[in-house]
């Protein structure tokens, strides 16, 4: 289906609902409104990856070539959105020439009522991770879909670890007294989605390996899982991402709402 056009006032409109909204239409929206709410003239601005971030790059584009936003400068959090910046015109660095950005906008594999959250099923959660963590606003960015009681059952927790003995550090990972039950599994083929599609280890945008943990019961202690994930020498960083969220906005058959700071308290 083609995407329904932007309101008159795109910037200004009230929630924008579609009776029978694809996924990929929620996505839009709140993508479109994290760039509408958060991102003002003169800002350096966090990109993030994958399928919702795509749409808020694409509104960050619009404006710019609009000029509506001027003396934008995005950091990228990954190769791909990179490669879709460039193509609209958004001006880049890198942490190496800004390492503090006013906001950050990112989509997230999952979000618990605590606001935090799983990242990484798109392979880019360490260059998100250093980005988004030097953001005075991290805005998340998602379909009700992506909403759970307890991280860990409903999307496999990545951690990105180092090519050298990956076997070993992946044992050491399973073993982790905060990760007790879960089924690490190296991820294969393509590094940008965890469903195995080549016979290749997967590598990352920084030439790591990636491994996915499958969990059957929620993750009890979130902040024990990732500190203990961490600490493990040979782990590079990992898909948790802990008291990071200034805000999540949150698409739904409904409308968009908004939990977290100038929203309303975590609904799910």
């Amino acid at each position: 289906a083609n995407p329904s056009p932007p309101p008159s006032n795109p910037r200004r409109s009230g929630v924008v609902t579609f009776a029978m909204a694809s996924q990929d239409e929620l996505k839009k929206q709140v993508g479109y409104k994290s760039v509408d709410d958060h991102v003002r003239s003169g800002m350096v601005v966090g990109l993030g990856t994958g399928s919702t971030a795509y749409f808020a790059v694409e509104r960050l584009g619009m404006l710019l070539k609009s000029g509506e936003l001027k003396d934008i400068v995005a950091i990228p959090t990954s190769e791909r959105t990179r490669e879709q910046a460039e193509s609209l015109g958004i001006p880049l660095c890198t942490l190496n020439e800004k390492s503090v950005l006013d906001v950050a906008i990112d989509g997230a594999d999952e979000v618990d009522p605590a606001l935090a959250l799983v990242k990484g099923g798109g392979g880019a959660l360490l260059r998100e991770k250093m980005v988004e963590v030097m953001a005075k606003k991290f805005v998340v960015i998602v379909d009700e879909s992506k909403l759970c009681k307890g991280l860990g059952p409903g999307f496999p927790l990545p951690v990105e670890i180092t090519p050298f003995c990956h076997m070993h550090t992946l044992r050491t990972i399973a073993a982790l007294p905060a990760l007790a039950g879960c089924d690490a599994v190296l991820r294969m083929g393509s590094s940008s989605t965890n469903k195995p599609d080549g016979d290749s280890v997967a590598i990352t945008d920084n030439n790591n390996y990636i491994v996915d943990l499958f969990f059957k019961e929620p993750i009890k202690d979130v902040n024990a899982a990732a500190q203990q994930l961490k600490n493990t020498v040979g782990v590079v960083d990992h898909g948790l991402f802990v008291g990071m969220s200034y805000q999540v906005i949150v698409a739904g058959k409904d409308g968009i709402r908004v939990a977290g700071t100038e929203g309303e308290p975590a609904w799910w």
